[in-house]
């Protein structure tokens, strides 16, 4: 047997932390200390761990050590895309709230469904995550039961709660609706339609807080909404803009459920050569970086996708602690942005 198989696990072929202390020539104590918690032994014994560790390759049995030590380190995160700008921005601000405690996570794209959704979260409760970080409130049955059956954890992110048991960072996305809609409403709009794409639980909840701001106008017209459950993408918000105008020709405003289509209409009306805002009011929600720079620059809603992600990680961090925190629900709010298209 040569030396490199003697430094491995029988069982697993991984390098094991005996024979890193046995290279350190140290007890498996205290190299396990040098690496977990190098600030409690010396320079030496740390650097001697550290030279054994990069010569046999050795990798920290993560799973091992949260079944000594009740903890894993790991953060699970599931949010619905990983090209959509708004949830780049969540991860960002999770990553540095999350930094200063060396929590790994594990990131999750469930691609808006649900299985796939169910699938991701199987996985990760298997590393018997410290917490769990989850985009919106509504999840399946199967979901649910797994998050409650697994007791670890949890602060939905994107939307406010209205169960205090339940911990929630973000806003109101049915009040960010309405908030549009009452601004097109107040701008002299009478015919306002709502195109919405994807279907997922906030582009309903956003569509909800137009209805409503449109029943108690007065305004509430079946025939000025137009959904569709295809991926949002600029392209489609210049096909979608077309067939709203061809279903309601006298629809003198469109609120857009997201930038993407609302940038796509835009471009679109152009090509028809439909004033914007003159003929046609367009606004958006979430207010890209593009949006402020496009013609005419978008009027959108505003969102503190940054922030959601770093508050949401630090009130999960507070409760991993056993930290009671101040609050169980965190409005971030949102902020309408008023600009040349609407």
């Amino acid at each position: 047997m040569t030396k490199t198989q003697q430094t491995k696990s029988r069982a697993s072929g991984r390098v094991t932390l005996a024979a890193v202390a046995q290279l350190a020539g140290v007890a498996t104590m205290t190299a396990s200390r040098a690496i977990t918690q190098p600030d409690l032994v010396s320079e030496t014994l740390r650097t001697r761990v550290e030279q054994a560790v990069a010569e046999l390759g050795y990798v920290p049995n993560r799973a091992a050590r949260a079944l000594a030590s009740a903890e894993s380190k790991v953060i699970a995160v599931l949010v619905p895309s990983l090209s959509n700008a708004v949830f780049t921005e969540v991860l960002a601000g999770i990553q540095d709230a999350l930094d200063a405690d060396n929590y790994q996570i594990l990131i999750g794209n469930t691609r808006y469904s649900d299985a796939e959704e169910e699938k991701l979260l199987g996985i990760y409760l298997q590393s018997n995550p410290d917490g769990i970080l989850l985009s919106g409130l509504n999840h399946s049955p199967r979901v649910q039961q797994m998050l409650t059956s697994s007791r670890v954890p949890i602060v939905s992110m994107m939307d406010m709660s209205t169960d205090p048991a339940q911990l929630s960072v973000g806003f109101s996305q049915v009040q960010a609706g309405q908030a549009m809609t009452r601004y097109l409403i107040d701008k002299g709009h009478r015919r306002i339609g709502f195109i919405g794409a994807q279907l997922d639980e906030r582009t309903l909840k956003r569509a909800d807080g137009y209805r409503q701001a449109m029943r108690e106008a007065g305004l509430a017209d079946p025939r000025l909404e137009l959904m569709v459950p295809d991926p949002s993408t600029i392209a489609l918000g210049a096909e979608l803009v077309e067939r709203m105008l061809a279903q309601a020709p006298d629809c003198d405003a469109v609120f857009c459920c997201n930038d993407d289509l609302a940038h796509g209409a835009i471009y679109q009306c152009q090509r028809l050569g439909i004033a914007v805002p003159g003929q046609l009011a367009i606004c958006g929600f979430n207010d890209l970086p593009a949006s402020a720079w496009i013609n005419p620059s978008v009027t959108t809603v505003a969102t503190p996708r940054y922030q959601i992600g770093f508050e949401a990680a630090t009130l999960l961090r507070a409760v991993i602690k056993g930290e009671t925190p101040a609050a169980t629900q965190i409005d971030l709010g949102f902020t309408l942005m008023a600009r040349e298209s609407a």
